[in-house]
């Protein structure tokens, strides 16, 4: 699915998790009335909300919003899955690393967009057909020094390969993975990290993972449902 980012290999930014407030009242001692939160004497005490997203029932077509919609077109046209597309990327560059991939294209021609790099940071992309999966000719990225040093140091502190994130992902939301990508973390300490998206069918709503890529321990979550 397009995300509007214009370098899958460098991205930083990701949208911030949710936030949740919960109110806590006290029982007063046995025999004794329940009181509502804090001072007011108010009998009516807000509802305590959950800090996990709720179980999301199937949508109708007229509910669904522009982002669900595209992904219901497009999802199901894609017969190729992220790990056949990285795969073929990875035939296409002799000794490379799978480092990204996402869907992309229209239901009628749907592709994936993969990046996958060498040990001393070079960067290729490799366009994949998403009902062939058919390997176009690989691009090579950026030649910038920096750049490659900063992604030969990433790889070589990645221990969890995208294929073991994924399964991270999809063990704690079944669906269909669309985004995968390797980069700095940014909800957890100075490491690496995946960012896994991961779109359910019952709803079309796109669940986005960052997994520590050194332990596969789940650093942050985020559900679109807008």
């Amino acid at each position: 699915m397009d995300t509007k980012r214009s370098d899958v290999v460098m991205r930083r930014g990701r949208p911030a998790g949710p936030r949740t407030i919960g109110l806590v009242c006290a029982v007063a001692a046995a025999g004794a009335l329940l009181s509502g939160c804090g001072s007011s004497g108010s009998d009516t005490a807000s509802p305590r909300k959950s800090a996990a997203p709720s179980r999301a029932v199937p949508a109708t077509a007229a509910s669904l919003n522009a982002d669900q919609a595209q992904r219901k077109a497009l999802v199901p046209m894609a017969k190729v899955d992220y790990g056949q597309a990285l795969k073929a990327a990875i035939a296409a560059v002799p000794s490379s690393e799978a480092i990204a991939a996402e869907l992309k294209g229209t239901p009628s021609s749907p592709y994936w967009d993969t990046v996958v790099a060498t040990t001393d940071g070079t960067a290729y992309a490799v366009r994949v057909d998403a009902v062939s999966g058919k390997a176009q000719k690989p691009q090579p990225q950026s030649d910038d020094p920096d750049d490659k040093q900063e992604l030969a140091a990433r790889l070589g502190k990645a221990t969890v390969t995208a294929q073991q994130a994924a399964q991270t992902a999809t063990e704690k939301t079944k669906g269909t993975v669309t985004t995968i990508e390797l980069g700095d973390a940014d909800h957890g300490n100075d490491t690496v990290a995946w960012t896994v998206g991961v779109v359910t069918t019952d709803d079309w709503n796109e669940t986005t993972y960052e997994i520590d890529a050194t332990n596969r321990k789940v650093l942050w979550m985020h559900v679109d449902q807008d």
